[in-house]
């Protein structure tokens, strides 16, 4: 059980960064095409993206220390 918790967190951590780099415009994939919304350059996913991988670092942590 402690390692799906921790490969959980390890993929809300890497979900989440990925989202919060969407959402700065950081990671450009998909590239934006007109009439189809994306998450690029929408600062809404940065917070989304950073609470999720924050959901995950608690995960890490929790799965690190339930020994």
């Amino acid at each position: 059980m402690k390692t799906v918790i921790l490969l959980v967190g390890l993929l809300a951590l890497v979900i989440g960064l990925f989202w919060a780099g969407q959402g700065y415009g950081l990671i450009q994939w998909p590239p934006p095409e007109p009439g189809q919304f994306t998450m690029v350059g929408h600062s809404n996913w940065i917070y989304i993206g950073l609470g999720v991988a924050v959901g995950g670092l608690v995960l890490i942590v929790f799965a690190r220390r339930n020994v």
